[in-house]
């Protein structure tokens, strides 16, 4: 399988987290995928290369937004 084709099918899929640890490895994956697809659009300078990777981060900085949870209040 190839890379855009892994990143799609990271894209479309369902995202229920039921532990902390899938957050952190779907975080990776996310991170992992950012990374070769950046590599490919080097190369090729396509825009839709450049939207895939926004998407992705996109939806990393929500996992990771998720992962760190909410700041304590001072009270």
């Amino acid at each position: 399988m190839d890379t855009v084709e892994k990143a799609l099918e990271f894209e479309n899929r369902k995202f229920s987290f039921k532990t902390t640890s899938d957050r952190i490895l779907a975080a990776r994956e996310a991170k992992d995928l950012i990374l070769e697809v950046n590599e490919l659009y080097k190369e090729k300078k396509d825009a839709q290369l450049m939207d895939l990777m926004k998407r992705l981060t996109a939806i990393k900085q929500k996992i990771e937004k998720r992962l760190k949870g909410r700041p304590l209040t001072a009270s």
